[in-house]
């Protein structure tokens, strides 16, 4: 588990390997991790847009962006959290992705960025 606090909004991710949806043999390796987002500011905010890094062993790297998180812009009140799981698919096994929120304030209009830490994204048994 990883966390990053930007301008008082904590991101904290979990991750686990999927080994029901993945094929070795085919290069497939599937992953999802849970995305945990509090809000410890004074301001309600909205989290408009993403934008992730995806970086696969094999040297492949892959920019992910869009609106919102997994179909939703999700506003968010001072004290309360946002919480979803996503995945992707590596070729090798081993990877990492990191990446940043688009987030707005509610009250203002105010735009900023909050920082998606860096994680890693190992298949168990390569760590043998």
């Amino acid at each position: 588990m990883v966390t990053k606090i930007t301008e008082g909004i904590k991101v904290t991710v979990e991750t686990e390997y999927q080994p029901e949806y993945s094929s070795p043999k085919q290069y497939h390796y599937v992953f999802t991790y849970k995305i945990r987002i509090e809000n410890s500011s004074d301001f309600t905010i909205q989290l408009k847009r993403r934008k992730w890094h995806v970086i696969d062993a094999d040297g492949s790297k892959k920019l992910v962006e869009g609106e919102g998180v997994v179909g939703q812009q999700p506003v968010i009140e001072p004290g309360e959290m946002h919480q979803y799981v996503s995945g992707c698919n590596l070729k090798s096994g081993v990877g990492k992705m990191k990446g940043t929120y688009a987030m707005e304030r509610m009250i203002d209009g105010k735009s900023f960025e909050v920082t998606i830490p860096e994680f890693n994204l190992i298949v168990p048994f390569k760590l043998n």
